[in-house]
């Protein structure tokens, strides 16, 4: 098998069966959400400079999983950004280090593309799995009535530091508004 992890914009065709993979998994905690609806969050997802944008795992027309990065991916907490959101892997390709693969993946573009030192996340019960790849809780949340936790990865620093008198442009950033890819 060899998986390769590229933009959803530039798999598009993925949304077919990603949509109903992702609607099915979180139907129960987001009961309101249609189909038609999850179709629609993933094709706000088809950027390539801002956010939201995600990304796709794949052994050449074969989809595993997906992940993206977000502004904002809890409401109530929009003073931390961008987030790690969405990370999905089916069932059948699970254990194989493909969600580990997508998140790493994510954690290296949120810093080449936009310039970030740490990413966050929240996750109600895969606590143990992200911190076996350095992200640490930082608090306690919770979300559609279920407690989770909010945890952060340190990025690594430029290796060569710029000069601080100098600022760098932001990123242009599109919120997520009220649709989550989830």
């Amino acid at each position: 098998m060899m998986i390769q992890i590229n933009l959803l914009a530039d798999h598009p065709e993925f949304i077919d069966t990603l949509a109903p993979w992702v609607w099915q998994h979180w139907r129960a905690l987001l009961d309101q959400d249609t189909l038609e609806d999850r179709v629609a969050r993933f094709r706000k997802h088809l950027n390539r400079d801002t956010l939201p944008i995600a990304w796709v795992a794949h052994d050449g027309g074969q989809v595993m999983g997906t992940a993206a990065l977000r502004v904002c991916d809890l409401p109530g907490r929009e003073d931390l950004t961008p987030w790690l959101s969405g990370v999905y892997v089916a069932p059948q390709f699970r254990q194989q280090g493909i969600g580990q693969a997508l998140s790493q993946a994510l954690a290296r573009e949120a810093h080449s593309r936009f310039g970030t030192s740490q990413l966050y996340l929240f996750t109600l019960d895969r606590q143990a799995w992200y911190a076996g790849f350095g992200w640490e809780s930082i608090e306690s949340c919770h979300w559609c009535g279920h407690a989770g936790d909010i945890m952060v990865k340190q990025l690594p620093a430029p290796a060569l530091q710029a000069d601080p008198a100098v600022q760098r442009p932001q990123p242009p950033l599109k919120g997520d508004g009220p649709a989550r890819l989830r």
